[in-house]
């Protein structure tokens, strides 16, 4: 015991439990930062998740309500942002609403498409090449039809 009670003496007043402990601190320090970063990056990815379920929730069922765009859209920006602050996360009012525009135009309930697709509309109106069939000599001949 005596001899135990010697070492621990000697570790004090030679500074090595000093040394130890500021050794300790410096290599967990970094990896306690990175840790943390991480939980960090993980807790905003996972905010951002879902943020984007929670309006395209939302936005669809919002869709056939009798009201006029803008009505939908305030309505849907206030519905997501008080949704996210009972689950505890804090967005300011204009990514709540870019979110919510975001899931408007995804929405497979909200058609932003044309009536008319204009690609198939140039095919239509194109010149067909295989009208005119090339003939062994080089040259070009109608085709019969």
């Amino acid at each position: 015991m005596k001899v135990a009670n010697e070492i621990f003496e000697w570790l004090i007043q030679s500074g090595a439990i000093a040394w130890l402990f500021y050794f300790g601190i410096a290599i967990a320090k970094p990896w306690v930062d990175g840790k943390i970063k991480h939980a960090k990056t993980a807790q905003q990815r996972e905010a951002w998740t879902l943020l984007e379920q929670v309006t395209m929730t939302t936005v669809n069922s919002l869709v056939s309500s009798d009201k006029s765009g803008s009505q939908k859209f305030l309505e849907a920006s206030d519905q997501v942002q008080s949704y996210l602050a009972d689950h505890g996360v804090h967005l300011d009012m204009k990514t709540v609403q870019s979110a919510v525009q975001a899931a408007y135009e995804k929405s497979p309930l909200t058609s932003t498409k044309p009536a008319v697709d204009p690609v198939k509309e140039a095919i239509k109106t194109a010149p067909n090449r295989a009208d005119k069939l090339l003939v062994p000599d080089g040259s070009i001949m109608p085709a019969k039809g």
